[in-house]
């Protein structure tokens, strides 16, 4: 199994995982000082948490209500 680690391309990965972490963090932290949502809040707490860039990017695009 250390052999299957050693041979990942980390320059690649590793940046695509902060990227996501920070964007996880970035629609979490939106979607608690938002007042109004498309849904519950609390289906898009689970969606951004469980569906990695997806939830997060589907919460800006859809998640949001305009005004």
């Amino acid at each position: 199994m250390m052999e299957e680690l050693a041979e990942v391309p980390w320059a690649v990965i590793a940046p695509l995982i902060v990227v996501q972490f920070i964007l996880m963090i970035v629609a979490l932290v939106d979607l608690r000082k938002i007042h109004a949502t498309n849904g519950p809040k609390i289906l898009w707490v689970f969606l951004i948490i469980f569906t990695s860039y997806l939830g997060s990017i589907a919460y800006f695009i859809v998640g949001r209500k305009q005004s």
